[in-house]
């Protein structure tokens, strides 16, 4: 079956026996027709499906009704991270109510995130783009300077000027995480981090750094990764075949702390008896696992929301301030105890 054709503006006007510059009048809004004749036309062109142009409509006012976001991370990576798709999901919502289209990508080096910053723009696929995982010195902050293109990051662009962030400071959440298990005894802490060129692994690892000079604890060794599950569990592997084993290990995602719980069966360690675990982003895989995960609850949807909002406000010209969102919480479960509860034989 050949597809249905799209109605068009000459069809309109055939089956409204008007002409096409009539039919142009009515559907944007403009004199030149009666109201009754405008009622009737855009009867007819509901009736037969007929919608914009989303490429005339760029001409004739600049505008696309689509954003970009560009995910420089391995596809088959971000195809198993909740972060993403509760930042996605929370995104649309931001869009929603103004039938604004987010246009996708993912990418696997920061050249191809470049050439796709230059070509929507360039053929007006785009009003406006959201920039995450922010890396130091980052290119794509001039970028987006030069082409013009109207930007919000998700993260802390803290040394920016002109390109308004949303953003949550994990310091707080740090201190907490630290402090309650170092009320429980743990003095031997490690942290999986994600990859340190992230400004948010960096600030990250600055509040731990400050939390443990505060709290008086040993210092919190920490092993860098790609936030997959398989670097996540190597690094746990590392970290327990050690000759100073930590009873405590902070993971920078969910995924790599439910992989970790892997590892601790596989290599006779009980958790939380002998190791306590503690996972950034809360989402659905730390309840779903036994036992459950003790995590950081940071309302990654709202995150989305909200910086899809700013963008849209700043497309049509309103100045948008950085934007410091509610900090992240800690939510204890099953995966932490008080260190060397568990009975021994």
């Amino acid at each position: 079956m050949s597809p249905k054709k799209r109605p068009t503006i000459a069809d309109i006007a055939e089956a409204a026996g008007v002409s096409k510059g009539a039919v142009s009048y009515a559907l944007n809004g403009k004199a030149g027709v009666s109201e009754v004749t405008r009622a009737r036309i855009l009867e007819i062109a509901a009736r037969m499906g007929w919608h914009p142009s989303s490429a005339a409509r760029a001409l004739s006012d600049g505008r696309s009704g689509a954003i970009g976001l560009v995910v420089d991370r391995p596809a088959w990576v971000l195809g198993i991270e909740p972060f993403f798709m509760q930042l996605i999901s929370g995104v649309e919502a931001g869009l929603a109510p103004t039938g604004t289209a987010l246009l996708l990508q993912v990418t696997d080096d920061t050249r191809a995130e470049e050439v796709a910053y230059r070509r929507w723009w360039g053929e007006r696929r785009v009003d406006g783009v959201l920039i995450v995982d922010l890396r130091e010195q980052d290119h794509r902050l001039g970028l987006v300077a030069e082409l013009g293109l109207p930007a919000v990051v998700i993260g802390h662009a803290a040394v920016t000027s002109g390109v308004p962030s949303v953003w949550i400071n994990d310091a707080a959440a740090v201190r907490e995480t630290l402090a309650y298990l170092a009320a429980m005894g743990h003095r031997r802490i490690a942290r999986v981090a994600g990859p340190a060129h992230f400004v948010h692994t960096r600030e990250r690892g600055e509040a731990f750094d400050a939390a443990t000079a505060e709290l008086g604890l040993d210092g919190v060794p920490c092993v860098y990764t790609d936030y997959s599950g398989e670097d996540g569990a190597r690094a746990t592997r590392r970290l327990l075949s050690g000759s100073l084993r930590p009873t405590a290990i902070v993971y920078d995602n969910d995924v790599m702390a439910v992989a970790a719980l892997s590892v601790t069966q596989e290599m006779g360690v009980s958790v939380p008896g002998e190791l306590s675990l503690v996972a950034w982003d809360d989402s659905e895989l730390c309840r779903l696992v036994h036992p459950a995960l003790t995590a950081v609850s940071r309302r990654v949807m709202e995150y989305g929301e909200r910086a899809a909002t700013a963008l849209l406000s700043l497309i049509d010209g309103t100045p948008v301030p950085d934007i410091l969102l509610p900090p992240p919480a800690l939510v204890p479960r099953g995966s932490t105890a008080p260190c060397g509860s568990w009975p021994q034989s």
